[in-house]
């Protein structure tokens, strides 16, 4: 289909953390290895490009693909060794070219403009209209997407993304050769690489999956919670681990972690910051009640939420499932999530969640993110790996910030001051006989007792129907038998259907 559903297909190949094996191997293909185009349909846009012919801009140039994805077909090639052009002299002539695809512009409008249509659709829905303004998300998608084919753009988030981690040995990032780009045709240092999705030639390499795994996941935190910058596209076809030379003597191999194609990249506002910082520490050490604090400030919550409640169910979730890895909960009882369902019933069929257009990328990413590092390291435990950091971000805050102990002091006032208040609420109900002990397996033992009995009354009433019908019909009183035959009919739907 091209275009955006390939985005879509890359999406579902990294989700190794809740898709089947069988789905994600055959996505896969669409990370790098999509149907190419002919070489002479890609010459004529690098030549319009540059406005030369091809030979007149390198000294070589491959006529296979690389790699070939949704936007753009990668190529490799060489630098001219004396070029008046180049700003500076490179320590490398290997460079990978990267050009768009003919008319992608015109195919991204198309799918686009299809979106739209579905949006519209979705919106009349009551549900989805309360929780999202899909149009909104999906004009936050189309600007992402159409940043995405201007190469010029692309370049400057790759420059970013390297200053910020230039203090960072361990992370590579492609230099950009301005004098070979324009904004279809983007040309970078080449890096040769292993694809961070072959496993046999990391483990071959003598490098540790959950090294590999837990970089990653680090290198997204610290993007996240220190540059407000990040990679938007994290899917396998753009990271890649490059192993260092193995020096003598040296008995374990150091590696570098590789990122390319920066055609979306995302940066977080200030408000988004605060917001994920409290659900970081929240996750960290457990606390619901910020993890709800959390929410109220990424603006997640539908209106009139029962946070409570919410508080309650994050609660449970802590005590369940927290310190467990992907394929633990994949594998959990199917006995505990009824009860969690019966006890949250109300908010698990409600949700009361909205989708703001400003954090779906990110969304996105960690999504895309979780399955890479699950793939890498069957036992990786997001849980756990989001500790330090959250203990990092409380250290910071409880050595140099009085506002940090303002905050705690007045957390700790309203507490104090709403005791008593409480309190007495508590004693008024136990006087007046109005406490109440909720049960939710007895509640979810009694419904089911409930629903026995009624469905027992109605096929009593079915029964008492079907018979009289056919004694009407024997009787030859054919109406009063059709009549009667309808009444059966009803009382069955409603035995089968009625919840």
């Amino acid at each position: 289909m091209g275009g955006v559903m390939i985005k879509v297909g890359q999406f579902l190949s990294a989700r190794l953390d809740v898709l089947p094996r069988e789905i994600t191997d055959e996505l896969s293909g669409l990370q790098d290895e999509v149907r190419p185009e002919s070489l002479e349909d890609m010459r004529k846009v690098i030549e319009t490009e540059f406005g030369m012919p091809l030979e007149a801009k390198f000294d070589e140039f491959q006529n296979s693909v690389v790699a070939s994805a949704s936007i753009g077909q990668v190529y490799l090639a060489k630098l001219k060794n004396l070029d008046p052009s180049m700003p500076i002299a490179y320590s490398f002539s290997a460079v990978a070219v990267k050009i768009q695809r003919p008319h992608i512009e015109e195919i991204i409008a198309t799918d686009l403009a299809a979106l739209r249509v579905v949006a519209r659709w979705l919106m009349r829905y009551g549900p989805i209209r309360k929780r999202a303004d899909v149009p909104a998300l999906l004009e936050e998608f189309s600007s992402t997407l159409n940043e995405e084919v201007d190469y010029l753009h692309e370049g400057k988030n790759a420059e970013i993304f390297a200053h910020n981690f230039e203090n960072r040995p361990e992370i590579r990032v492609p230099r950009v050769i301005w004098s070979h780009t324009t904004r279809r045709v983007l040309t970078l240092e080449y890096i040769e690489a292993i694809k961070i999705t072959d496993y046999a030639a990391i483990t071959a390499a003598g490098i540790d999956r959950s090294e590999v795994a837990a970089r990653l996941f680090d290198t997204y935190l610290k993007q996240i919670f220190e540059d407000e910058f990040f990679h938007g596209d994290p899917h396998p076809g753009n990271l890649f681990v490059r192993p260092d030379p193995l020096d003598e003597g040296q008995e374990k191999r150091t590696w570098k972690l590789v990122f390319v194609d920066f055609g979306i990249a995302g940066t977080i506002t200030p408000t988004i910051v605060d917001g994920l910082r409290e659900g970081l520490i929240a996750i960290g050490t457990r606390d619901a009640s910020r993890l709800i604090k959390a929410y109220k400030i990424l603006d997640v919550l539908l209106p009139g939420a029962d946070v409570d409640l919410l508080e309650r169910a994050s609660s449970r979730v802590f005590e369940s499932f927290w310190g467990k890895t992907a394929p633990e909960m994949m594998q959990m009882r199917a006995e505990d999530a009824r009860e969690f369902v019966n006890e949250f019933s109300e908010l698990v069929y409600e949700m009361p969640f909205q989708a703001p257009d400003n954090i779906i990328m990110l969304v996105r990413c960690l999504g895309i993110l979780s399955g890479i590092c699950t793939g890498l390291d069957p036992g990786f435990n997001i849980w756990t790996s989001i500790v330090p950091y959250a203990e990092r971000i409380v250290q910071s805050e409880f050595q140099g910030s009085w506002r940090f102990w303002l905050a705690q002091i007045g957390d700790m006032a309203t507490l104090l001051l709403s005791l008593p208040k409480k309190t007495e609420t508590l004693l008024n109900r136990m006087e007046q006989g109005k406490l109440e002990v909720k049960s939710p397996e007895l509640v979810y033992r009694i419904n089911r007792l409930e629903r026995s009995t009624r469905r027992f009354s109605g096929a009593i009433v079915f029964a008492a129907f079907l018979v009289t019908s056919v004694q009407s019909y024997l009787a030859g009183q054919i109406n009063l038998a059709i009549g009667l035959g309808i009444g059966a009919f009803l009382a069955f739907g409603w035995i089968l259907f009625a919840r």
